[in-house]
């Protein structure tokens, strides 16, 4: 089969900057990310090398605020980063998102004087970031979380522990929900916490069927004593701050997913292109001629319903039913473009020597991540009916 190199997304992207953006990004993604994928996540290696690369090249606080370290950068560019990062590798292109989300809390409801002391090394310093608000118990019902932060003197102490943590046990610092309060979401607080805090731990990565590069792992807060400092918002205000964190994240899922979708997408036709049977490319059928049209088209919209989502954000309007949209269909996107990618490649889609298979495990995760597809589902219909009644 010839050597056929996918053509790369023509994008449409606001600025000069932007094109330019995205060029380093591929850049960094053909040279860096891609070449050892397969082989790194079959060996289930963290690439933290790549994201001091990330960092050092100022993608790693694309988003936020130039004045301490970001990019500012509006969130239909950012999004856009993302899936050619997701597209080289999704341990890469997720961890990043999540590490955004780590940041959201501080940079958008912390301090001026919090900001000055630790956005800067979070944005651009070489630190990375993890999300703790899930638990055991948990997960979709977030805020019945059991995680406690007691007031001791000018400090608080935390105790509990969180689940499905990405970065866990190699994060630097921490953004973590805990209960300061009564039962319910005006009960729980945001936190920054230190990763190297005495008495917080991380257990045994989870063995996943994808991402295996990935370290998802329950996190401890074994008497974590940090200061008041560290609090970030009112006390109370933490569940809310954590839905405003959830929305922007969500896009960022949908961003990773058109990404593996885009990557399936491009090895299918350049297999079907390829491969010849009965005399002739297997792409001249007309059955998989319509599969991969199907494909593209679904990768289209995936990626215009994120876009128009991130648009929504940049100008400062609602989008969290738009967010919710994007994150149910480009994940179901995922799934069904990787499924297809691994039958138009037959039996050598069901072996490692082909990425696909890869790519088809990795889609599954995406679809419960930041919130289950049953969960959006959930938010689409609250915006369209009300809540459900009692």
């Amino acid at each position: 089969m010839p050597d056929r190199a996918p053509q790369p997304v023509d994008r449409q992207l606001p600025t000069d900057e932007a094109r330019d953006l995205i060029s380093l990004v591929r850049d960094i993604a053909q040279r860096e990310i891609a070449p050892k994928a397969a082989e790194e996540e079959d060996a289930g290696r963290f690439p933290r090398e790549i994201f001091n690369l990330l960092s050092e090249s100022g993608l790693l606080g694309l988003p936020y605020d130039s004045e301490y370290g970001g990019g500012d950068q509006p969130y239909e560019v950012y999004l856009q980063v993302l899936e050619e990062l997701a597209a080289a590798r999704l341990t890469v292109g997720l961890g990043v998102s999540v590490h955004s989300l780590a940041c959201h809390a501080l940079a958008n409801y912390g301090t001026k004087e919090q900001q000055v002391e630790h956005l800067p090394d979070m944005l651009g310093g070489g630190l990375l970031g993890a999300y703790c608000l899930s638990e055991p118990a948990s997960g979709s019902d977030a805020a019945s979380l059991r995680t406690k932060a007691v007031r001791d003197g000018d400090d608080w102490v935390l105790n509990g522990t969180k689940a499905w943590i990405t970065h866990g046990g190699v994060a630097d610092f921490c953004t973590v929900l805990a209960r300061t309060g009564g039962e319910g979401a005006r009960g729980i607080t945001a936190f920054l916490v230190p990763g190297d805090s005495e008495g917080l731990s991380a257990a045994v990565p989870e063995k996943k069927m994808g991402m295996k590069g990935s370290p998802t792992a329950q996190v401890h807060f074994d008497g974590v004593r940090i200061p008041d400092g560290r609090r970030i918002g009112e006390e109370g205000q933490g569940f809310a701050i954590a839905l405003s964190a959830l929305d922007s994240g969500r896009l960022g899922i949908a961003a990773c997913a058109v990404g593996v979708a885009q990557a399936a997408l491009d090895e299918a036709v350049a297999y079907a292109t390829g491969r010849e049977q009965f005399g002739r490319p297997i792409a001249d059928f007309q059955g998989l001629r319509f599969m991969l049209a199907d494909m593209a088209t679904r990768i289209e919209a995936g990626r215009s319903l994120y876009l128009t989502a991130a648009r929504l954000r940049d100008a400062g309007r609602p989008f969290a039913r738009q967010a919710a949209m994007a994150k149910l269909f480009c994940t179901d996107t995922a799934m069904q473009v990787t499924v297809d990618a691994v039958q138009v490649l037959g039996g050598y889609g069901y072996t490692a020597d082909f990425p696909v298979e890869r790519y088809m495990r990795e889609a599954k995760v995406l679809q419960i991540v930041e919130g289950t597809n049953q969960i959006q589902r959930m938010v689409i219909a609250r915006h369209l009916a009300g809540p459900e009644s009692r």
